[in-house]
């Protein structure tokens, strides 16, 4: 039931308890103490706009590989990087990068911005860009 509530909300997650529970069988006041409970464990952890990065003027994405200098102070780079606004997503990663950023900006002279940004960082060696032709899809739903 939880797995099905989850599925749901991550297609329409402004769906109303009401709607929610004529759609898995239970009533709207189960369905809000599950979905409370699912909040509560951390299993939800929240609600958000998808918004289409170009109608917002972001027409560009890349995804930048960050290569970690050999003194680096993990926090503190983490915190450098949640620091810079075009940094939309951070993982860190196994391999020759320890961080792979999604990054979104409105044109190349500001990614090339953001990169040098990036560079300045203590404890970024280096980084390796891949900039995204096209999205086929993002945010696969389960």
């Amino acid at each position: 039931m939880d797995e099905q509530l989850i599925s749901l909300l991550r297609a329409n997650g402004r769906a109303s308890y009401a709607e929610l529970a004529r759609q898995v069988g239970l009533s709207a006041p189960s369905v809000h103490e599950r979905v409370g409970k699912l909040e509560a464990a951390g299993v939800i952890t929240g609600y958000r706009a998808v918004v289409d990065p170009a109608a917002v003027g972001l027409g560009v994405t890349a995804l930048v590989g960050v290569i970690e200098s050999d003194q680096v102070d993990d926090t503190g780079l983490e915190e450098a990087l949640a620091a810079l606004p075009p940094v939309e997503d951070c993982w860190r990663v196994a391999g020759s990068e320890g961080y792979v950023l999604k990054v979104r900006v409105p044109d190349i002279r500001a990614l090339e911005d953001t990169i040098s940004a990036l560079n300045r960082i203590r404890g970024v060696a280096r980084t390796r860009t891949t900039v995204v032709l096209s999205t086929k899809w993002e945010g696969r739903r389960g």
